[in-house]
């Protein structure tokens, strides 16, 4: 059963960057990191690429491929609701948070051009220019090395291979905003 919506939505905090960046891999470790503090999470994740999370010849694939618009599959361990979106826009951003349950904090991967709070996670390995000069809301960058010119915007450094430092970055941003749970532990 849903719990109540509270009277004010939850915070947004993003992690953007380019394809190959380590985004999913800082998440992934972040996430246990505010867990273990207390904060209850949710997670909108953008792909970029058609994606299906069916597999062909399953009983919800087949309704799909049917003509089905929705599709709920439950179990007693979790449900998943896939809706096809046919020809209709690709929802927002803020679309998406409303389906959300209520929550401590929900995380964004990927939505670079939203103006939310987000960590750019950057690698120059990868041969691609950074986000943060043409970015709105980014607030620091996390990668391996310190970019160039990375000072110069105003940008605090983090250390991509030290996710306890990212998420404590995160948890400051939060209280400094008075975004945190009260109830989460400190």
């Amino acid at each position: 059963m849903p719990l109540p919506r509270p009277s004010s939505p939850p915070p947004v905090f993003g992690f953007t960057g380019s394809s190959g960046s380590g985004k999913t891999t800082l998440v992934e470790q972040v996430v246990p990191l505010l867990v273990a503090q207390g904060l209850s999470l949710a997670l909108i994740k953008h792909a970029h690429h058609g994606f299906d999370m069916d597999q062909p010849g399953k009983d919800s694939y087949r309704h799909r491929a049917a003509g089905c618009a929705q599709v709920l599959v439950t179990s007693d361990r979790r449900w998943a609701l896939l809706r096809e979106l046919g020809a209709a826009p690709e929802p927002t951003l803020a679309e998406h948070l409303a389906r959300l349950e209520p929550c401590d904090l929900v995380l964004v991967e990927g939505y670079k051009q939203e103006p939310i709070p987000k960590i750019e996670v950057y690698r120059a390995a990868n041969g691609k220019p950074p986000l943060y000069p043409d970015h709105p809301g980014i607030l620091a960058v996390a990668s391996d090395i310190p970019p160039p010119g990375l000072a110069d915007q105003g940008l605090p450094w983090l250390d991509l291979n030290q996710p306890a430092a990212v998420a404590a970055f995160v948890l400051d941003y939060l209280d400094r905003h008075g975004s945190r749970n009260p109830h989460a532990q400190i």
